[in-house]
Order: structure tokens, then C-alpha cells, then sequence
């Protein structure tokens, strides 16, 4: 069964369904530069060359590294390409990661995350982590007035459950949730339900399966091979067959990876042999 390509994001951005996550781009720990500045250049213009036109970074990846790198290989973009940045993650050292939700701070954030994208419009911001310290709506209230401004067109959020979603849209529309999920980790199979009855974007991140079920001469492993496929490109068609919300974002640092994860839209399996995958997997 043929896969839906695209989805229309907060109503008016048209994307193709498979993304580029733009973590990975920066230092060890998601800390610092990367070791290969130009190859990060050239990863970013292929993903675009290949038809992604859907990247998504953070203030928080290097931290600013990450968007500094989309501003200066991709900008001025080109018509139909959305960037998506996040805030709400302070960082103080390599693989350490802070939930600072203060309005003021997010503010200044998005300010930033303009100039280091090169942009005067942010097509999705989305809210990185709810900080327990600060009332959702409190951290979204300055997020609504830059929205009205015309900095952001549309807002999202992340590591959320339905009732916190509920929560947020009472003071802000919400086209975009990214959580944790793939075949192997389902935690936020509630959340997937919710965005899906309600139309919201549902971004995976760490989109690829892990552990036992990945691991040679597993089911997707055998799966994979008999479609003449890799345990990766398996792991991104079944998240692309499981819903047409849902808009994965794999992140690599090389372009061999960059495009055999592109491929994975074209990867077509049985529903049959969908729901023995995903029964293996529970």
C-alpha cells in the first residue's frame, strides 16, 4: 500500500512527510562545532537536493551551532523549504540539557534563532520542554505576541502528553508535536492518537529502532533484508506507514546515510507483514 508524501503543516506549509533532523551536525555530546564543518555544509544542501523540504534544529544543538550552520549553507531559502527550530533546553555541558521555560529567556531565544537562521519569519518554533518550574501558558505568552508580529508563523511543542497539549492550546494554536517514538519505543502511542484525531504533526525524533528488534537476525533485520532494505530505511517507511501525521526527521552526518534514508519512502511492505513487525516489537 502506497504511502501519503506530504502533509500540510498548520494548515499552509506543504511538506514532504520525511525530514531532516539537524541534531547531529554539531560536536560529540551535541556539544561544540563538528569535526567536519564543510561535510555538515554539504549534508544540509543534499538533504535539499534530495527533496527534503522540512529541517528541523534547536537553539540548543552545539548549543547554536546547528543554526548557525542552516543560516550559512541554506539561506537565503529557497520557496518551500520550512525550518524548524525549538527553545526551552538551556545547556551547561556536553549531553546535559536544562528545561528553562522563563518568558523573557524564550523571547530573547527566538530573537536569536532569527539571526542566527538568517530569516525574519521562523516557520515552526516549538516549545523544547515544559519546564515544571513555569506554567505552560506563561512560557507561550511572549511566543503568541511574536506570532502576531509576524517572527513566527506557527508553534509546536515537545515531550508532551495530551492533557499538557490541551494545556497549551487554551493560549496558542498547536500544529506540531515532537516526541520520542519508533517501532521499538511507544510510549507516546496516546499522544500519536491524539495529533492524528486532531490533524497536529507528529515528529519522532530518534525515528530508528534500536536493541533487540534491530539487531542482526531480528524480525526487522529479516524483514529488511527481504525487501532488499537496511534495518534504518525499514524503521522510517513503517513510522510513514503508521500514520499520515507523522513527519520523521533522522538526522545523519553523512550523505551515503542522507540518502538511503530518502529511499525509505519508496519501501513497501504488506499490512500483514506491518502487524507481525509490530507485534515482534511489543
Amino acid at each position: 500500500m502506497s504511502i501519503q508524501k506530504t502533509f500540510l503543516l498548520g494548515g499552509d506549509l506543504e511538506i514532504n512527510r520525511l525530514g531532516y533532523g539537524a541534531m547531529r551536525i554539531t560536536g560529540d555530546g551535541i556539544w561544540g562545532p563538528p569535526k567536519d564543518h564543510d561535510g555538515a555544509i554539504k549534508v544540509l544542501k543534499k538533504a535539499v537536493e534530495l527533496g527534503v523540504n522540512f529541517i528541523d534544529t534547536a537553539d540548543s544543538y552545539g548549543p547554536y551551532v546547528s543554526e548557525d550552520l542552516i543560516g550559512e549553507a541554506l539561506a537565503p531559502y529557497k520557496k518551500g523549504l520550512v525550518i524548524a527550530t525549538k527553545a526551552g533546553l538551556a545547556r551547561t555541558g556536553p549531553n546535559k540539557w536544562l528545561p528553562l521555560g522563563r518568558p523573557e529567556y524564550l523571547e530573547q531565544e527566538v530573537l536569536m534563532s532569527l539571526r542566527r537562521l538568517k530569516t525574519d519569519v521562523i516557520d515552526l518554533w516549538q516549545l523544547h520542554r515544559i519546564d515544571p518550574k513555569v506554567p505552560v501558558e506563561e512560557s507561550l505568552a511572549p511566543i503568541v505576541e511574536l506570532q502576531k508580529q509576524g517572527k513566527i508563523k506557527h508553534i509546536g511543542l515537545s515531550e508532551v502528553k495530551p492533557n499538557e497539549i490541551d494545556q497549551a492550546r487554551k493560549v496558542a494554536t498547536i500544529v506540531s508535536v515532537q516526541n520520542e517514538y519508533n517501532i521499538a519505543e511507544r510510549k507516546s502511542e496516546d499522544t500519536l492518537n491524539y495529533c492524528e484525531k486532531n490533524n497536529i504533526a507528529f515528529i519522532p525524533w530518534f525515528p530508528v529502532a534500536s536493541g533487540k528488534l534491530a539487531q542482526e537476525g531480528g524480525p526487522l533485520d529479516k524483514a529488511a533484508k527481504k525487501h532488499s532494505a537496511t534495518v534504518s530505511q525499514l524503521s522510517l517507511a513503517w513510522l510513514l506507514h503508521r500514520s499520515p501525521v507523522i513527519l520523521p526527521i533522522p538526522g545523519t552526518t553523512s550523505i551515503e546515510h542522507l540518502e538511503q534514508n530518502v529511499k525509505s519512502q519508496d519501501v513497501e511492505l504488506s499490512d500483514a507483514e506491518w502487524k507481525e513487525l509490530e507485534a515482534a516489537a511489543k
